[in-house]
């Protein structure tokens, strides 16, 4: 009979938590109800609901020369140290964005990681990811850095299929490894790929209570990281373990007692939830999510940092001295040195995620720019909302973009009903009649501006 206990952190009685040991099953339980591979993937619920959990800190941290190098050709040591120096600026004095991560396998690397501890930043702190070997672990520590990942799969899909394993084989030796690097002194961070396929009370929360009496053991803090590797995870509530996002965090924090600082949740977009699924791991516990800058990472990539950045200042009120201009230097330097083009539309660093091109749209913020623009735009990201001139611009459309090209303040600004705006709106009408489909560019507009200026005997 389980005992009743005073929950210290409510202040209510409560059952003891059961005891979960690992069920070692004899074949793999691959959750073929919920991932059916002929068909698409299943969202079930039981509408067992969990409470919302945020911790009072919560960060950043990224994987940018890591998960991100993964997807494409690799960084070169003076690119790395240039977006480490970038990331260090946006993470602000307080180091929103606490770590980042790097591999140490080839010189370039290993010079990159000196190069970055070189620069004496508390923030973003340089830690490591590496094979489960002595050689690696003795790697890190001779490098003099604290904190490592080690890959520890989790779903029966890699412990039978992959690692060809029982559980409770693959437990063993996931301690092994774990002892060995606590050994040599370093705290491990155990990467638990594939959480979102795998069985959470029979393999996951065992695991992880293991893992915490090790700790106990050695007194050197061991992470769990979260992976939902598959980007199958799901923020419903009452959604179904192991898809529930909000079903796994509880689970960790509650029946296997691993402290909100040392879960961090590292998500996927291949079904366009990592955003979500990330800010739902901090609503229900976790102190950390993963993410990489822009997004970029294996398949459909990773979280991307900037959108953690914005969803952090809207959960906390605050950037806590995020330096949020930084997006746009770091969009720059990529498209400028690595030759990475922005989809036009992504959120905060697309060409056109603040342009509008629909004349009532390009009317509104004319008159008020709130009316179509998300937020102060310019004074977060150095990029005031602009208007595209096309067929469907309309007069409002051109008054907002010659006042924001030239930048015209106040008592300058033209507004829609000035001759101006008029003669260049019937060259506009002329363009699109005689068959043009292309948007204006700049280049088009201020030659024709400047000729109206001149028989108009005007200056902007």
């Amino acid at each position: 009979m389980r005992e009743v206990v005073m929950n210290n952190k409510t202040n209510l009685l409560q059952l003891e938590e059961h005891f979960y040991q690992l069920a070692d099953v004899k074949e793999p339980n691959t959750f073929r109800n919920l991932f059916p591979y002929e068909e698409i993937p299943k969202i079930a619920f039981n509408d067992r609901i969990v409470p919302h959990n945020m911790p009072e800190d919560i960060w950043i941290t990224d994987t940018t020369f890591r998960d991100g190098q993964q997807s494409r050709a690799p960084y070169t040591t003076e690119q790395i140290v240039t977006i480490y120096d970038y990331l260090h600026k946006l993470g602000g004095p307080k180091g929103k964005i606490r770590q980042s991560e790097f591999f140490l396998y080839s010189k370039k690397d290993r010079d990159a990681v000196y190069k970055c501890l070189e620069r004496g930043y508390k923030f973003p702190e340089v830690t490591a990811w590496i094979r489960a070997s002595k050689q690696d672990f003795q790697l890190v520590k001779d490098i003099g850095l604290r904190e490592t990942g080690i890959l520890v799969s989790c779903s029966d899909y890699h412990i039978f299929y992959k690692m060809k394993m029982t559980r409770k084989e693959v437990m063993n030796l996931y301690l092994s490894v774990i002892r060995e690097c606590l050994e040599t002194g370093i705290s491990p961070r155990c990467h638990l790929e594939d959480i979102t396929r795998s069985d959470i009370y029979g393999f996951v929360i065992p695991f992880c209570l293991e893992l915490m009496k090790l700790m106990d053991e050695y007194k050197i803090p061991i992470k769990i990281r979260a992976c939902d590797t598959m980007g199958y995870g799901v923020n419903f509530p009452g959604a179904v373990i192991p898809r529930s996002v909000p079903g796994i965090i509880y689970g960790l924090t509650t029946h296997a007692g691993v402290p909100s600082e040392l879960i961090e949740w590292h998500g996927h977009n291949d079904f366009y939830k990592a955003v979500n699924n990330s800010t739902t791991a901090w609503l229900y516990g976790a102190s950390g999510v993963n993410c990489s800058l822009f997004g970029i990472g294996e398949r459909t990539g990773n979280t991307p940092l900037e959108a953690m950045v914005f969803e952090y200042a809207q959960l906390k009120g605050t950037l806590d001295g995020m330096d949020t201009t930084v997006i746009t230097e770091l969009s720059e330097y990529f498209e400028k040195e690595l030759g990475y083009k922005q989809p036009s539309r992504t959120p905060f660093v697309g060409s056109n995620f603040n342009v509008t091109r629909a004349g009532i749209h390009a009317d509104g913020l004319l008159k008020n720019e709130e009316i179509y623009n998300i937020f102060d735009t310019g004074k977060f990201l150095n990029r005031p909302p602009l208007v595209a001139v096309s067929n469907t611009s309309g007069l409002a459309g051109i008054a907002h973009w010659i006042n924001n090209y030239y930048h015209l303040k106040d008592d300058r600004k033209i507004d829609k009903n000035s001759e101006l705006v008029k003669m260049v709106k019937a060259w506009v009408d002329k363009q699109y009649e005689d068959g043009r489909v292309t948007v204006l560019t700049d280049n088009e507009l201020v030659v024709e501006i400047t000729d109206c200026c001149k028989k108009l005997n005007i200056v902007l």
